[in-house]
């Protein structure tokens, strides 16, 4: 199961890299560089799929209060 979701959350990581590099959006690229990293430090499944949506939902949340 980690690796499964280790491999979900470095591919969803990689297309917001790819996607925030092309519009010039920072928060995207920054979500997209942790969501490719934070597997590798976290073991629990439940603390990884936590933090992976966390992250994933961190670029519109941002955009939503101009941060």
């Amino acid at each position: 199961m980690n690796l499964a979701l280790s491999f979900l959350f470095g591919l969803v990581g990689m297309a917001y890299f790819v996607y925030g590099k092309k519009q010039s959006e920072i928060a995207f690229m920054l979500a997209g560089g942790a969501l490719c990293f934070y597997p590798y430090l976290v073991a629990n499944v439940a603390w990884m799929t936590f933090i992976g949506v966390a992250l994933m939902a961190a670029p519109f949340v941002a955009a939503r209060f101009d941060w």
